[in-house]
């Protein structure tokens, strides 16, 4: 169901283009951005946008009363098709900024999808059939990286557009941190599935300093590439029902691990995929607070540093 994007766009505070003049690798034959409603991991209905070509940053600026000069990005996930807006975007920039965080949901570029929504939902369906095949998969078969998974060239150059996008979020960020009431080496950020392995390919490759934390939520591999000696502390989680990531999120793990970089893994018995910020009276539920938790240890949660 098409609606009008613009009116998510002005959910909350400012947004900010990316590229005002253009991305500098655009996916072809992307149709007009659409929004449209979808079931998140096993939960409810929420909002989803699909067709985006001109990536944004959408602010939420932190409760004054706990500022304390960190910002995240955040990068919903979405198979490089499509962008799980609001449970894995807008609410989690809201849980960010109640405890003090300033957040920037991160809108990159998707491939393109059919505009006809009959032929998307045909779409959509395939997609599902495919990961009911996966869920049959044992400990022993699961895939190991996403090079298992998928093929097609097309996702591949989705992949580097979204990653291209998450460096340029980073850099903006930095810029205008003092605009926000940040300090630049105080950005870190956190994606789920397609935005984890965005997370995760910035944390290996950044562009420039590296974030201050990453967060990659059932998703993301360093595809063989080796983890820098400065890499930022690692959270990732996963359930082991998630037939299709679970083995390729313990090699990210263990990929840190490896390189003597701070790193944190949950595996949790039952969840599925996609359950971002929605509850679903699972273990997987526990995710959230472990990662609060996490970043309270590190200092990026709570007053600000040097407050007494």
């Amino acid at each position: 169901m098409a609606d009008d994007v613009s009116n998510l766009a002005r959910l909350d505070n400012e947004v900010i283009a990316l590229w005002p003049e253009g991305p500098p690798d655009p996916l072809p034959n992307v149709g007009p951005e659409a929004v449209f409603r979808q079931i998140a991991g096993n939960g409810p209905t929420t909002d989803m946008l699909r067709n985006v070509s001109e990536p944004t940053l959408t602010v939420f600026r932190a409760d004054p009363a706990r500022a304390n000069g960190t910002g995240v990005i955040v990068c919903p996930g979405g198979g490089w098709q499509i962008l799980a807006w609001e449970h894995e975007g807008l609410d989690m920039a809201r849980w960010f900024a109640a405890r003090g965080v300033t957040a920037f949901v991160l809108k990159y570029r998707v491939m393109a999808t059919p505009d006809d929504p009959t032929r998307f939902a045909e779409r959509n369906t395939a997609g599902n059939a495919r990961q009911a095949e996966l869920a049959k998969l044992t400990g022993r078969t699961a895939p190991r990286a996403l090079s298992d998974l998928v093929k097609d060239e097309i996702f591949v150059r989705a992949r580097a557009a979204a990653a291209t996008d998450g460096r340029r979020a980073l850099a903006l960020v930095r810029e205008r941190a003092g605009a926000f009431g940040l300090k630049g080496e105080r950005i870190g950020m956190v994606g789920f599935s397609a935005g984890a392995f965005l997370t995760a390919d910035v944390a290996v490759e950044p562009g420039g300093a590296p974030l201050a934390f990453a967060a990659p939520i059932y998703g993301g591999e360093t595809s063989g590439r080796p983890v820098p000696a400065d890499a930022p502390p690692l959270f990732t989680c996963i359930a082991q029902d998630d037939r299709m990531l679970f083995k390729v999120v313990e090699g990210l793990y263990a990929d840190w691990s490896n390189a003597d970089r701070p790193a944190e893994l949950h595996i949790f018995p039952r969840g599925g995929h996609g359950f971002g910020m929605v509850e679903q009276n699972k273990p997987i539920d526990r995710w959230l607070g472990l990662m609060e938790a996490w970043l309270e240890d590190l200092g990026y949660l709570g007053p600000p540093p040097g407050a007494s």
